[in-house]
């Protein structure tokens, strides 16, 4: 538990002294791989955002904590999401990072209809085009928006990638960067500002991705180590 305690409080330091507007970041704990013992010490040391990447996994520890009266814990999907499985999340997930493309996005705003919601959800773009990682391709992507902005109970409101796990801090700099041009440019061309988030940077990279303008950091193994 101190080792947690203490690794917490590192990182709630680190992004205070490396982002340019600390009072903005929002730091998930994942949990995908914790179990309930692991996941209340998070708990008690004030952190209640905790991102899962399985649809069955995140649902069952949802209705754990909700059988016992924990109603203030905010549960994000931050992996790649098949069409089948959103029905699982619909009814209480807070954010779902990973919309690559328009079949998905349907199938979330078809779902959350289904249980009277609007999903909030990011955009996620491959910025260094991995064939290994998922994600829009940015032509890709533009060619969609017309139809993903059709969708009413989905609310896009910011924009995802992961950077290459790489040891060159100029290339992972270059992936984060470019992301925030790019809501920048949406912001102008398309959403009016309404686009405010941007996920991006975890255990290895997180202070390159708060310097550059993260505004949620989805941390892991830093946490337990």
């Amino acid at each position: 538990m101190s080792n947690i305690k203490n690794n917490i409080e590192e990182i709630q330091k680190d992004i205070k002294d490396y982002s340019i507007y600390p009072e903005k970041v929002k730091f998930i704990a994942v949990t995908k791989y914790v179990d309930a013992e692991v996941m209340n010490s998070i708990l008690d040391c004030g952190v209640k955002v905790f991102g899962e990447n399985k649809a069955q996994v995140i649902k069952e520890k949802y209705e754990k904590y909700l059988s016992e009266g924990r109603k203030d814990i905010e549960w994000h999907f931050i992996g790649n999401l098949q069409k089948n499985k959103v029905k699982y999340i619909a009814p209480f997930v807070k954010l779902i990072h990973s919309v690559n493309k328009l079949s998905l996005a349907q199938e979330i705003d078809k779902r959350a209809l289904q249980n009277n919601r609007v999903i909030d959800v990011l955009l996620e773009i491959n910025i260094a085009g991995e064939e290994s990682k998922e994600g829009y391709e940015l032509e890709e992507l533009y060619k969609e928006l017309p139809q993903l902005l059709e969708l009413k109970n989905i609310n896009i409101i910011g924009l995802m990638t992961m950077a290459p796990f790489v040891d060159d801090e100029t290339l992972v700099r270059g992936v984060f960067r470019r992301l925030r041009e790019i809501k920048d440019e949406l912001n102008k061309k398309t959403f009016n500002g309404k686009l405010t988030e941007l996920s991006m940077g975890m255990t290895n990279d997180y202070k390159i991705a708060l310097e550059e303008g993260a505004t949620i950091i989805r941390v892991g193994r830093k946490i337990y180590q």
